[in-house]
């Protein structure tokens, strides 16, 4: 059977220090399978579009941002990830230039800036493979990582990465 996933944006918007990290804390409806979690930006890639273009709609619908640049951290392989067991592929990216002021909250929840150290760290509340690839993303190895972890069950449940 052919792979047949949904296509993904996730970026990581860095205060113009490079200290924070813009997060959303999907507050807003208890029913999002995310709900309580803080995570990145992003979302579906649609038809039309090429992965650069879906990261940079993705941060101005969801943060009110114009991204100016964009840096490809990784891909992610997440068979299983999805409410009814989608198979999802994701294009990671930092984004450490943009323009305008970010919004306060959008239908999803709170967006607030969390310090670069506390979101390595893993001192928050996250999807349960986040763990495993936030310190990729982050690491001073310019290559990208491409990683796989296949869920079950709304749980991880094994990662592999290569760069």
């Amino acid at each position: 059977m052919p792979y047949t996933p949904i296509l993904a944006t996730l970026g990581y918007v860095l205060s113009p220090d490079g200290q924070q990290v813009l997060l959303i804390h999907r507050n807003a409806r208890p029913d999002d399978p995310a709900f309580g979690k803080y995570n990145g930006l992003g979302g579906k890639l649609e038809p039309t579009e090429d992965v650069a273009a879906g990261m940079r709609r993705e941060i101005r619908e969801e943060a009110g941002l114009e991204a100016q640049e964009l840096v490809l951290r990784g891909t992610l392989s997440w068979p299983g990830f999805g409410k009814n067991g989608e198979d999802w592929f994701g294009f990671i990216f930092l984004i450490p230039r943009w323009s305008g002021a970010p919004l306060q909250a959008n239908a999803e929840g709170r967006l607030v800036w969390v310090p670069l150290a506390k979101l390595v760290g893993l001192e928050l509340p996250m999807w349960p493979g986040d763990r495993h690839f936030l310190p990729l993303v982050f690491d001073a190895d310019p290559r990208p990582f491409h990683g796989v972890m296949p869920y079950a069950g709304g749980q991880p449940v094994s990662w592999t990465f290569s760069r």
